[in-house]
């Protein structure tokens, strides 16, 4: 196992294994400077992005949820909304989105 690999493994054992805030939010700021030592370019996205929004990151360990659901139907909209560019009735276009997603 490469030690890219071991670093993303790290990173899902946080989230699964963690169930208090404090827990959480002291185990991410290992993982990022694990991230920062070892140089790999590869993480540096995931790893600003968790140090630029951890405040809300951490609130996953009081109830274990996500806005992914939210994240995916929002998707799903934005990929209908490309596809019927040219829908002048904004009542036709929320008509159709009703019946493709309810």
């Amino acid at each position: 196992m490469t030690f890219a690999h071991s670093l993303a493994l790290q990173l899902g054992k946080v989230y699964d294994k963690t169930e208090d805030k404090l827990y959480g939010l002291t185990r991410l700021a290992k993982w990022h400077e694990k991230v920062r030592q070892s140089g790999f370019k590869a993480f540096n996205t995931i790893s600003r992005s968790i140090q630029a929004h951890y405040k809300t990151i951490v609130n996953y360990f009081d109830n274990r949820s996500t806005n992914a659901s939210a994240e995916s139907f929002n998707a799903k909209i934005k990929a209908f909304r490309r596809q019927f560019r040219g829908v002048r009735s904004v009542e036709f276009f929320l008509f159709r989105l009703s019946k493709l997603y309810a």
